[in-house]
């Protein structure tokens, strides 16, 4: 399978969202949406809101990539990802996810 590198380095082509999404998979969103809810302790996830192609691509967004900070500062920057920032490696926005995704900056570092 291919990657599909999300602005933050988590790779997009993994993600049940997009699995589900491309697939029209209602099992898997409803599967998703339960995980999700227990996991980032949010009520508001619904199997309905399980519908993302990737934050970098065009056509349905989950909720979140609206308000990701990663990925709003990638678009006011100009960038295609973090990859393209000279502060990746010391930037505390993405730091999180690269803290617990450490293939996230692989993947990035991999981009240049």
């Amino acid at each position: 399978m291919d990657k599909l590198i999300a602005c933050c380095g988590l790779d997009c082509a993994t993600c049940d969202a997009r699995i589900a999404t491309v697939a029209d998979d209602d099992k898997l969103r409803e599967e998703t949406a339960k995980k999700w809810k227990e996991q980032f302790n949010a009520p508001n996830i619904l199997p309905e809101t399980i519908n993302c192609t990737g934050c970098r691509e065009e056509g349905a967004k989950f909720a979140h990539c609206y308000e990701c900070e990663i990925r709003n500062c990638v678009t006011n920057k100009g960038y295609a990802t973090c990859a393209d920032c000279d502060s990746l490696e010391s930037c505390q926005i993405v730091g999180e996810v690269l803290k617990f995704v450490p293939e996230a900056l692989e993947n990035l570092k991999k981009l240049n």
